[in-house]
């Protein structure tokens, strides 16, 4: 590596020199010192005259709330599988448990994790390698994907919140994922030291699967095997189920709607991955055995076909993912790509197009919500604006309702859930052949 040139005194002074120069700067310094960057950089006039008006809603009660925990991708995908469940039993309200979700996503994640690891330490894979290191530093998050919540509804249901309430640690979950990772590393460190024996090999992988159960269980509960599910609908009529297990309640008030059939669609921008050709990620999962993480990739065009039909025709809403930061207005619950100018504050040209943040580290998906309603113009396909069914409460935005801007969805939205009965034939087609797995570290393999 060839030795770098230290900023030098005189390079500094220069800086000082023309920053002084402009008063402009001292300006925006006193303004951003006092108010902070997003205050100055509010573009007013888009503010003010952003629409919040739909030509199409799809009403899903009360914004949930996922506290200081990762779990977006639960509770967007639950939100979707209430507003079905509301119907199928007549409920104004309804919720399921995001804690029972995420109890059996991270005990079949430990599983995983373990069984994936000790392959590659049996396979000769070092302990300091790029995979290892990035397999090591990402256990035990609380992001995930759409086909990784369908594993876990598949294989173990889903409760009505009030009988799996949340607790301390599911609604902040870092103290308790910290003592998850260490023992998980502590297992990968005894997995290295005894690699050539696999009796050993596996009662590592059975305590520490013994652990990661007690662990989770301390933290957040034991889940019900079954439990007597009655409720009053909103007409007054009393219902009762009886004994039911969890499965048997998914199967019986979401299964009908084919929720596990859905495909995810991605617009990974970078001209090396075709369009109509499916990728999926190496080491990306949770459920052994469960369906694969793999995505089709598509034009961001049709990922906006698909939602505005679903919302338009089915009348249900649309699980999506989404790099949630750029330009959003928390408090007012909007995102346009004109909100802020934090380029006329800093006088820099902020100018990388999709393809260029994604290959740059710049953009990911980092948060999964529900479109919840659509505004289209008067020809019936062109889309203005967008719903958006948040889960950070209901204190923000329109009582947890967000609005995105149409070009906002064009540049930072990544993934949508469709019904395969959606795709084209070539697309169907396109389904049937293997993905072109990506490495780990992947920026298409993040999680929301």
């Amino acid at each position: 590596m060839s030795e770098l040139t230290p900023l030098s005194g005189e390079a500094l002074n220069a800086l000082r020199d023309d920053f002084d120069a402009n008063g402009t700067n001292r300006l925006a310094m006193n303004a951003v010192t006092a108010a902070g960057i997003d205050k100055v950089a509010r573009n007013y006039d888009r503010a003010r005259l952003m629409q919040r008006r739909f030509s199409t809603i799809v009403d899903n009660g009360e914004a949930t709330h996922q506290d200081r925990s990762g779990r977006c991708w639960l509770f967007s995908s639950l939100n979707v599988a209430r507003f079905i469940a509301k119907k199928n039993m007549n409920l104004k309200e309804f919720e399921f448990s995001q804690n029972y979700a995420m109890y059996f996503d991270k005990l079949e994640r430990v599983n995983y994790f373990l069984k994936d690891v000790a392959a590659l330490v049996a396979a000769g894979e070092p302990a300091d390698s790029r995979l290892m290191q990035h397999l090591l530093a990402d256990v035990m998050g609380d992001g995930g994907q759409w086909t990784m919540a369908m594993n876990v509804y598949k294989k173990y249901g889903a409760v009505p919140k009030d009988l799996f309430p949340e607790t301390a640690s599911s609604m902040n979950t870092g103290e308790m994922n910290t003592q998850l990772r260490h023992m998980l590393h502590t297992a990968v460190a005894h997995l290295y030291a005894v690699k050539d024996d696999a009796a050993k090999t596996e009662q590592i992988i059975a305590e520490a699967t013994a652990a990661g159960h007690r662990i989770l269980t301390i933290h957040l509960g034991e889940p019900p095997v079954s439990f007597d599910w009655e409720w009053t609908d909103k007409d007054g009529e009393f219902h009762r189920d009886g004994e039911i297990t969890p499965v048997e309640f998914w199967n019986k008030y979401v299964g009908p709607a084919g929720l596990e059939d859905y495909v995810c669609l991605v617009d990974d921008p970078r001209a090396e991955h075709a369009k109509g050709k499916k990728i999926g990620i190496e080491h990306l999962g949770n459920v052994a055995g469960g369906d694969a993480t793999e995505y089709l990739n598509v034009p961001n065009q049709f990922m906006k076909d698909c939602v505005r039909k679903i919302l338009v025709e089915q009348g249900i809403p649309v699980w999506f993912g989404a790099d949630c930061h750029p330009f959003m207005d928390r408090e007012n619950g909007a995102w346009a790509t004109d909100l802020f100018e934090y380029g006329k504050v800093y006088d820099v040209d902020f100018d990388l197009d999709k393809e260029a943040r994604v290959r740059f580290a710049d953009s990911a998906m980092n948060h999964a919500m529900a479109f919840a309603g659509v505004d289209v113009a008067d020809d019936g396909t062109t889309t203005r604006r967008w719903r958006v069914e948040n889960s950070w409460g209901t204190k923000i935005a329109d009582k947890g309702y967000f609005t995105m801007s149409d070009d906002w969805f064009t540049e930072y939205v990544y993934e949508v859930a469709v019904p395969k009965s959606m795709l084209p034939e070539e697309y169907q087609k396109a389904l049937e052949e293997p993905a072109t797995m990506l490495p780990a570290w992947d920026p298409m393999g993040a999680l929301a």
